[in-house]
């Protein structure tokens, strides 16, 4: 795992821009969110997904790995201004905005969103890959955008502390969460070469796994530590959120983690793959009992 993690890092330090010029800070910026650690579970789940259909070419491959963990970084910039969640630590330190003040944590916000397309686009000029690549590149626009993340996250933000029935919670953590890893799992099957029918499969596997990830991460906003989670406990109820915990109490939250899980790992194993499921298995199933 730490292997894996490691080559991620690098293939983000590979497309990071040199810090020199007169707006130097930003790149600082940029690289001080995006380098900050975390699980990279993005471009991991997308490399791996890319592998278990056959892919094989990085130089098509790594634009994309870079890409979605630069969009998913600078919504997490943004999460944690003071107009969204206002927290002052992300992965055990200070956030972005704390550093670098508000108006640089935005701007840092936009230029990772920005030169994650910048980044993608050097896929298009595969010339064997183009065609593949263009399809990849429009999911991860579409699923980054209002029709994605961007989308749950405005209909989270606009409930103004009202309690959202189920549909819409439901809504909220299949945009605001689930779409970038939707993303990460068809881009990687995509690049590879996989069916329309294949494609839309990983879509539901990433779907459930993003609903998975989202109340578990509830569940540990109530039952975990700051200490272990790197960042504020109880965000939730400080910004009067309604969570999938506060709908359906703690033990149901802990058995749909399971749920979800299980059903993303039931279409898994149907899949036709040419290569290895085991890794993408086991990471669904370490996210389930994850503690951070």
């Amino acid at each position: 795992m730490q292997d894996k993690i490691d080559y991620i890092e690098s293939v983000l330090r590979k497309y990071l821009p040199k810090k020199e010029g007169y707006q130097k800070v930003i790149f600082e910026a940029m690289e001080y969110a995006l380098m900050a650690g975390g699980k990279r579970l993005r471009p991991m789940f997308m490399n791996e997904v890319y592998m278990m259909f056959g892919g094989d070419d990085k130089e098509i491959i790594e634009p994309f790995m870079a890409a979605i963990e630069m969009i998913h970084t600078y919504s997490l910039i943004h999460d944690d201004l003071p107009a969204m969640d206002d927290d002052d630590y992300r992965r055990g330190r200070k956030t972005t905005h704390v550093v670098y003040g508000e108006a640089m944590g935005i701007l840092a916000g936009d230029a990772l969103l920005n030169y994650a397309y910048e980044t993608a686009a050097k896929a298009l000029l595969c010339p064997d890959s183009a065609d593949r690549a263009a399809k990849a590149f429009a999911v991860l626009a579409k699923k980054a955008g209002v029709f994605g993340m961007v989308g749950g996250q405005v209909t989270d933000v606009s409930m103004n502390s009202k309690v959202p029935d189920a549909d819409m919670l439901d809504f909220i953590y299949r945009l605001k969460t689930a779409a970038l890893l939707e993303a990460s799992f068809m881009i990687g099957g995509i690049l590879a070469g996989a069916s329309d029918e294949e494609e839309k499969e990983l879509e539901m596997i990433a779907r459930n796994v993003g609903i998975a990830f989202q109340i578990q991460d509830d569940i540990l906003d109530i039952t975990s530590t700051s200490e272990v989670l790197g960042k504020p406990v109880g965000s939730d109820e400080k910004n009067e959120k309604t969570t999938y915990v506060y709908f359906f109490g703690i033990d149901k939250a802990k058995q749909d983690v399971k749920k979800y899980s299980e059903e993303a790992l039931d279409i898994l194993k149907n899949l036709d793959a040419k290569g290895d499921k085991t890794f993408v298995e086991k990471l669904i199933n370490d996210l389930i009992y994850r503690e951070k």
